[in-house]
């Protein structure tokens, strides 16, 4: 991971909490301090998605959006805790910002323009 900022989806696990597009910095605090605790990577394609990897544990609420966002990229969890933070996958597995067609999808899953 490096200090750069990158645009991601940040998918709330509380469902009161908009999704939203954010600049994150893409260094292993940051992105710590956003899933509340230890990270696990999830790859897929031309994206990742950094959850909580001891969210079974601590019993962190379910995120029913993300599970939903996964699952119609072809990716079943099942069960999937806390907040939810995606990224665009570079050259080599580094960072980069969030594809567009994984934005568009979950505006058009959860009806709302995303939160800036």
């Amino acid at each position: 991971m490096n200090n750069r900022t990158y645009t991601a989806l940040v998918v709330p696990a509380n469902n009161a909490e908009p999704l939203r597009i954010e600049q994150v910095a893409a260094d292993l605090q940051a992105l710590e301090a956003l899933v509340g605790g230890p990270l696990e990577s999830v790859i897929r394609g031309d994206w990742h998605v950094y959850l909580n990897a001891e969210s079974v544990i601590t019993l962190l609420p379910l995120n029913v959006r993300a599970d939903q966002l996964m699952h119609e990229c072809g990716l079943d969890l099942n069960g999937i805790r806390g907040t939810a933070v995606f990224l665009g996958r570079g050259e080599h597995g580094a960072e980069a910002d969030i594809p567009d067609h994984l934005a568009r999808l979950a505006e058009e899953l959860f009806g709302a323009p995303l939160a800036a």
